[in-house]
């Protein structure tokens, strides 16, 4: 099965790019692609400028930790470790030293808004909390490209409008997003929508 083909486009630094598309289409698969969690068997991927195809498997976990951040539909945070644990797993794969860690994860705390929830645990946080924690560790190790799967699949509309308000901020302020959705409110927040259809990109659309 050829999940993803012929799909040719460019995603500049600092855009804020919505790729759509049915269940099935194959933009879960895509995104897994650019987030070098599967590997391509065919064509090129330029990621800040390396060409990440070919890479052996820790080749590309280096340029995964190094230059990528996940948001993830399901949070994927411990429960039971604190906010400010959960985010300096973000530079673990780094090699980053303790102290580093806890200065750099404490700061992006701050810049999401839960510095007084960083010594409480995940398992005790709103829907809206744990995705806020969850973009913190995506950003702590100061990633080229921040990829999101569904981020406010699990939300109500008032957290939804304050995740993407967040996604928003960081987008202007010069963060790469990309987020695989399939719900127009979220999508009408990029710049740009990327549209897929059984494994092909239909075409590309400003918003």
């Amino acid at each position: 099965v050829a999940a993803v083909q012929d799909c040719s486009f460019q995603v500049c630094r600092g855009e804020f790019v919505a790729i759509t598309g049915p269940s099935g289409s194959g933009k879960t698969t895509l995104l897994s692609l650019l987030g070098l969690l599967e590997q391509a068997t065919a064509g090129r991927y330029l990621l800040d400028g390396v060409d990440v195809v070919g890479l052996s498997d820790s080749e590309r976990c280096a340029q995964r930790a190094r230059r990528i951040g996940f948001v993830f539909q399901a949070f994927h945070l411990l429960g039971y470790r604190t906010v400010l644990e959960n985010v300096e797993l973000g530079l673990l794969y780094q090699g980053v030293g303790k102290g580093e860690r806890r200065r750099r994860a404490l700061e992006v705390i701050e810049s999401v808004g839960l510095g007084g929830r960083r010594d409480g645990l995940c398992a005790h946080l709103s829907g809206g909390e744990k995705q806020r924690v969850a973009i913190a560790r995506a950003l702590v190790g100061a990633p080229a490209l921040v990829l999101c799967d569904e981020p406010t699949g699990k939300l109500d509309s008032a957290n939804s409008d304050a995740v993407l308000g967040l996604l928003t901020k960081l987008n202007r302020s010069g963060m790469t997003v990309l987020v695989v959705t399939h719900d127009p409110h979220v999508a009408g927040r990029a710049q740009r929508n990327l549209h897929m259809a059984d494994g092909l990109l239909a075409g590309a659309v400003r918003a």
